[in-house]
């Protein structure tokens, strides 16, 4: 807006003109000729937007923002009142939250000195300066031209004056400032009165300030869903594609813009346009900032699209940040702890945790609270990276660097698995407490980047053969120890075309081993038979005795698994044959452990029984977790043969050893057992306690439905 003023002969000198073209009103904004003000005061005007169409969610954060706008009760200490300053990711929402409270603060009848909104602009390519800004809202306070002082500092001092009289009069005005983007933007368009209040949104943080932070992440899926209805109120495709719309949810990252986005493209197709054809599109694109860009423009006037939102915060940072973002995008990585981002950014730890927390305060990557081992983890919004990764993308350097962080973050990863398995509880336990606490360090390490190392061996590089086949073998134990196996079917189909290549036959054997284990776990028994075989003959060949017995161990169990309990107990039995060749006992307790399971599923439960007692024995004074095993084994064996009291002696002992052990699903399915037995001997309110703890354990694993029998 730009509106010409001519000199006034007998008025205060202002100048040419009045420039507000970077003062954005919403609501009746008097540029005409001067008046005097009022006797009792300057009007100010109530300018705010309309309200945000189809909000949804954010009931914590609204009601957080509205206790901070609320009038002070009486019994408040008297002082400025901290600005509230709403932050987040461009497009996550932060002006829909403030409009919403300053709406419902404004019908409250909180501020009956008004309520003023303007956009400071601060992300366009002409932002408003705090000295255009302070003119801007003088007029809106009704300061006409020829009042104005045509100095800025004067200006100022009016601005605060009138604020002044106002909260004198007792009447509070809420203030409110769309896209804050420097720091010095806001400082002297805060009043003087601790009466009024202030809101401003932001795309980045501003640690120097005082203000009190409302910092906004996604939706959650429920609020999303719940915008995507409203956005296409009656649609009968909300209906028809339910499952689609809840895809299409997570494709858009749950943030606002980008649902709001997708609901515009789906109302522009309504006569052809499926929403699985937009879920379609955004998952097999390599740009779905690109794909979300929508008609039109939104109820404010803004363009439907993520990519310039974004690239206006990229924008603002440093060569040396955005390279790091870019970089940090490309590795795909689900999160990052501080050592794995130096990893790929290259630099020192101390540098890369500056990199880091500039990028957080850009809410460009979000900070997680450190978990109980008191790591930070970062994370990038899916958005955010594939724009990151499409912006690399037109840069060979950055294409370059980003293949070699992720040859870097792999070999890291190698090195600190390989060492974290170490610590797992096989091949030998050890019942000593700095054990077990090198042991609890291992899985918490493993658990924060189980996704992480199961991504590094399958990104799609075909370099590094030896080095994803080593990740791959030193996740193993740990996927199985947590019965991850989907992922250790993957990884072990990924690692082993890699052995071959290396023609390592030793390597070679231990990734069919472990491939073979895990269909066998995982459902697949009778896939699991031919790299099993393999394994077998590889190991003989590289003269691996261990290696050759443990690989028929798996093989019997995939035998038995595949419904041939007959041949599962002949391959058991060679198995243990070697092992006591080899003076290995435990292995060799093993190997019968698994007779016993061979016996039992062929019916023979007294001779399954008899073998379990010989696999504890074996067991006893080398490794109390399959101690625990065979005992529950046991258990089961002699439940099914009647001996119910000798059946609850052993299923007690089992429980007590799988409890020490963070191995829910084995500890519900020995309760399970127990709950069994106790009931079968008349002891309900025992079987009753034993089936509770039994539930609470099995749903620790995540295993829905009890399951009884042996551990599969």
């Amino acid at each position: 807006m730009h509106t010409a003023q001519s000199e006034s002969p007998g008025g205060p000198r202002y100048g040419d003109h009045v420039d507000l073209r970077d003062g954005r009103f919403y609501g009746p904004v008097s540029l005409g000729a001067s008046h005097p003000q009022p006797a009792g005061g300057p009007e100010v005007l109530s300018a705010l937007p309309a309200a945000p169409v189809g909000f949804t969610g954010r009931e914590a954060e609204l009601a957080a923002l509205l206790r901070g706008l609320r009038p002070p009760d009486g019994t408040a200490a008297p002082g400025p009142a901290r600005p509230w300053a709403v932050t987040g990711l461009g497009g996550i929402g932060k002006t829909a939250l403030a409009l919403r409270a300053a709406h419902a603060a404004r019908d409250a009848g909180w501020f009956s000195g008004g309520v003023l909104f303007l956009d400071l602009a601060g992300y366009d390519d002409a932002a408003v300066s705090p000295a255009r800004a302070v003119a801007s809202l003088l007029y809106a306070l009704g300061v006409g031209s020829a009042h104005l002082p045509s100095e800025e500092v004067d200006q100022h001092a009016l601005y605060l004056s009138r604020l002044a009289t106002l909260a004198d009069q007792g009447r509070r005005v809420l203030l409110l400032f769309d896209n804050v983007r420097e720091p010095g933007q806001l400082p002297p368009l805060l009043p003087g009165s601790g009466a009024h209040r202030v809101v401003f949104t932001s795309r980045e943080s501003h640690p120097s300030l005082p203000v009190r932070e409302l910092s906004l992440g996604p939706l959650c899926p429920s609020d999303s869903s719940a915008l995507i209805a409203e956005a296409l109120h009656g649609d009968d495709r909300l209906e028809r594609e339910a499952d689609s719309v809840g895809e299409l949810t997570v494709l858009c990252g749950h943030m606002p813009l980008a649902l709001q986005i997708a609901a515009a493209l789906l109302r522009h197709h309504r006569s052809r346009g499926r929403v699985a054809s937009l879920v379609e599109e955004l998952r097999s694109g390599h740009r779905p900032t690109g794909t979300l860009r929508g008609p039109g423009v939104d109820q404010y006037g803004r363009p439907l699209a993520l990519a310039p939102v974004f690239e206006a915060s990229m924008r603002r940072l440093t060569a040396g940040r955005a390279r790091a973002m870019c970089l940090l995008a490309q590795i795909a990585c689900a999160d990052y702890d501080t050592d794995t981002a130096a990893v790929v950014t290259g630099l020192p730890a101390s540098e890369t945790l500056d990199v880091l927390d500039d990028l957080a305060c850009a809410h460009l990557v979000t900070r997680d609270q450190p978990g109980d081992e008191g790591r930070e983890r970062w994370h990038l919004h899916g958005l955010v990276r594939s724009y990151a990764c499409a912006r690399a993308a037109t840069d060979p350097e950055l294409v370059a660097a980003a293949r070699t962080a992720r040859a870097r973050v792999r070999r890291h990863y190698g090195r600190q698995a390989a060492e974290c398995a170490r610590h797992m509880p096989s091949p030998v336990h050890d019942p000593s407490p700095d054990a077990v606490r090198r042991r609890e360090a291992a899985l918490a390490w493993f658990d924060g980047e189980h996704a992480n190392l199961v991504a590094a061996v399958l990104w799609p590089e075909d370099d590094e053969p030896e080095a994803r086949v080593g990740l791959a073998l030193s996740l193993a134990g740990y996927l199985r120890w947590r019965r991850f196996f989907e992922d250790w079917i993957a990884v072990g189909r990924a690692a082993r075309p890699l052995a071959r290549r290396l023609g390592d036959e030793r390597a070679e054997a231990a990734v069919c081993n472990q491939l073979g284990s895990a269909l066998s776990r995982g459902g697949a028994a009778g896939e699991a038979i031919e790299p099993l075989t393999r394994a077998a003959h590889l190991f003989r060949r590289v003269g691996d005795p261990t290696g050759e017995g443990m690989a028929w161990n798996n093989l019997g169990l995939a035998q038995r698994r595949s419904g041939d309990p007959g041949l599962a107990l002949a391959t058991h039995t060679r198995a243990r044959g070697r092992f006591r060749e080899l003076g290995d006992r435990w292995n060799e307790g093993r190997a019968q452990h698994n007779i016993g399971l061979a016996l039992d599923a062929g019916g023979h439960h007294a001779e399954a029984a008899a073998a379990f007692v010989l696999a504890c024995e074996l067991h006893r004074d080398h490794d109390r977790i399959y101690h625990g095993d065979s005992l529950s084994s046991l258990g089961w064996a002699l439940y099914a043969t009647g001996r119910t009291d000798e059946a609850i002696v052993a299923l007690q002992e089992a429980l007590r050893i799988r409890r020490e052990y963070d191995n829910w699903y084995a500890t519900g399915l020995t309760g399970s057992n127990l709950t069994l037995a106790l009931e079968a001997a008349g002891r309900s309110a025992e079987a009753a306690e034993a089936r509770a703890a039994a539930d609470e354990a099995c749903a620790r694993a995540g295993t829905r439905a009890i399951v009884y029998g042996h551990h599969h």
